[in-house]
């Protein structure tokens, strides 16, 4: 069986929609999710999205591909982006599942150096309880609690939560790891997704991503249709409506110097960029954000 080809795409389990806007991180307990399901997560992937699921009360059964190892809590699973995995989780689970975006996972592992390196596999962290786990388990809630309330500097206090989480993670031993190597179609997108990180804001053409990768862009579009399910040019205009979004909503950046740091030649090739992505201008997305934000703010 080709588990690549046969298990759903999903940016969120279950959820056809995309990705929110401007958000990097999603955060939710596992029940919100898995009891709506009957406790039960079916094989799925997930494209550009990296997940690590934290089950701190109960017993699961974690499908990895062609291994369904079972774990008790205290343990953790991380689950790079594509990897086809799932979960049969025990009606008493407890945890939280925390997915994040290529681009905030290599902001991580930039800051963090060699050492931090995320891993290109699933790994499999096997906990004792004690102060490790206490740890990983306060990281996780304090993490979903900013997340959630959307209070004043939420996302410099997510990012701090996050940082923690993922530096204990790995100074932290993996155990029952699959030991699969990606395949070349997998190394390649992931080679993209990196080289899209560092080039976004340059506006180049599919052809220069392809050329760059050691690829044809005939080659190159198949890569990101089977890992995504889209175009070359898909990905990388929708890393540049992220971009501009978090520049509208976190920076003071006027909307002609986030045009020009974007790569855009004009403020108005900008707006009409971004109004296709956003369904509004960047002004209107600006101050309706500013007017959620400020909305929840109020005591």
């Amino acid at each position: 069986m080709n588990y690549l080809q046969t298990a759903p795409l999903f940016q969120l389990y279950g959820e056809q929609a995309g990705w929110p806007l401007a958000e990097m991180l999603h955060c939710e307990t596992i029940a919100s999710r898995s009891s709506l399901h009957n406790w039960h997560i079916r094989p799925h992937r997930h494209a550009g999205l990296y997940q690590i699921l934290y089950l701190h009360q109960g017993r699961a059964i974690v499908s990895l591909e062609q291994r369904r190892p079972a774990i008790r809590a205290p343990a953790v699973v991380e689950v790079p982006q594509a990897y086809v995995h799932g979960f049969e989780f025990d009606a008493d689970c407890a945890g939280y599942v925390i997915t994040i975006t290529n681009a905030l996972l290599a902001h991580l592992t930039q800051r963090l150096g060699p050492s931090g390196a995320a891993p290109h596999h699933p790994m499999l962290h096997r906990l004792t309880a004690g102060a490790h786990s206490d740890s990983l388990h306060e990281a996780c809630a304090q993490l979903n609690a900013q997340y959630a309330a959307r209070l004043p500097f939420r996302e410099a206090q997510i990012e701090a939560w996050l940082t923690l989480l993922y530096a204990r993670l790995r100074h932290h031993p993996a155990h029952d790891a699959p030991t699969r190597q990606p395949d070349r179609g997998m190394q390649h997108y992931a080679r993209f997704g990196e080289l899209l990180e560092r080039a976004h804001s340059r506006q180049h053409a599919v052809a220069w991503y392809a050329d760059t990768l050691g690829l044809s862009t005939t080659h190159l579009n198949l890569i990101t249709r089977t890992h995504a399910e889209k175009t070359p040019l898909q990905l990388i205009h929708e890393r540049l409506a992220l971009e501009a979004s978090r520049s509208l909503i976190y920076t003071s950046m006027t909307i002609s110097e986030i045009s020009d740091a974007l790569g855009f030649s004009e403020p108005a090739h900008f707006t009409r960029f971004f109004r296709k992505a956003a369904g509004q201008s960047p002004r209107d997305f600006r101050q309706r954000m500013q007017s959620a934000v400020s909305g929840l703010e109020k005591p």
